[in-house]
């Protein structure tokens, strides 16, 4: 794998490092896109790994683009506008596509400013706890162009329109605390706390069976656009999965015997 992305396992936990802290982690150009995609998928191809932590090397989490080659030749943008729309498709739009497949729970340790498509992609994560130093901006305008990570869509969904229009129009930066206050993040920590804060909530996961934990996210992503009827039907297919796991059992009989139950991914 890229030394752009370093993984670290530990007791079914994954964690996923940007590893571009001279550049403050952009996730814009290729390389980087590349080693991400494969370290998702690789989260999601093995069922030893039961939660994803995601952070940023340096004082970091990530840039979003990388400005100072926005305007250079072989980037994003193409004198020819059709050949920018499929450089945008077969590059980092390519992310919240993965993500959204990904089965495994992702929790974002912001760890510093995360910009532009840095804040798209704490997102494209299930859960974001933030250090005291995190900054947030979906900074887009400031640079005359729009998401085009899929933001706009994500956005929204964390915030309500309103808070995300606010945020999108103006392109103005957010505290870790006015994160917090808008339900961007769903706690702020002290930076020093942060990953033990990250890895304590990612083994309370870790210690659920793995396929319910699994199909649990795959119905939270579906409920987002999904009618009740459509995800009703959804749910009592999943559970009839469930009932017949190894580790349903275990878990009933665990209680039933008043004991701690050890799962298996089973």
């Amino acid at each position: 794998m890229s030394d752009r992305v370093l993984t670290h396992i530990d007791n079914g936990v994954m964690t996923i490092t940007l590893n571009d802290p001279d550049a403050r982690n952009p996730i814009s150009e290729l390389p980087m896109i590349e080693a991400l995609l494969a370290a998702i998928e690789l989260a999601n191809e093995d069922m030893a790994t039961r939660v994803v932590i995601l952070t940023g090397a340096g004082s970091a989490f990530s840039s979003g683009g990388n400005v100072k080659k926005m305007l250079a030749p072989g980037g994003l943008a193409d004198p020819r506008p059709v050949q920018t729309r499929r450089n945008y498709k077969s590059g980092i739009q390519r992310l919240p596509l993965a993500f959204d497949a990904l089965e495994v729970p992702v929790i974002a340790a912001v760890n510093g400013p995360a910009i532009g498509a840095g804040l798209d992609l704490t997102l494209m994560c299930d859960i974001r706890i933030a250090a005291r130093s995190a900054r947030f901006a979906e900074s887009f305008v400031k640079l005359g162009i729009v998401p085009g990570d899929g933001g706009a869509w994500l956005l929204q969904r964390a915030v309500g329109y309103a808070k995300a229009a606010e945020m999108t129009l103006t392109g103005d930066m957010l505290s870790a605390e006015e994160a917090l206050a808008c339900g961007l993040v769903s706690r702020v920590v002290d930076d020093a706390d942060l990953l033990g804060t990250a890895r304590e909530l990612a083994g309370r996961i870790a210690g659920n069976p793995p396929h319910a934990v699994r199909m649990a996210k795959r119905l939270l992503k579906e409920a987002r656009s999904a009618s009740l009827p459509g995800l009703l039907e959804l749910s009592a297919a999943m559970q009839a999965l469930s009932h017949t796991t190894d580790d349903h059992h275990e878990a009933v009989q665990a209680f039933v015997e008043k004991r701690a139950p050890a799962f298996k991914g089973q």
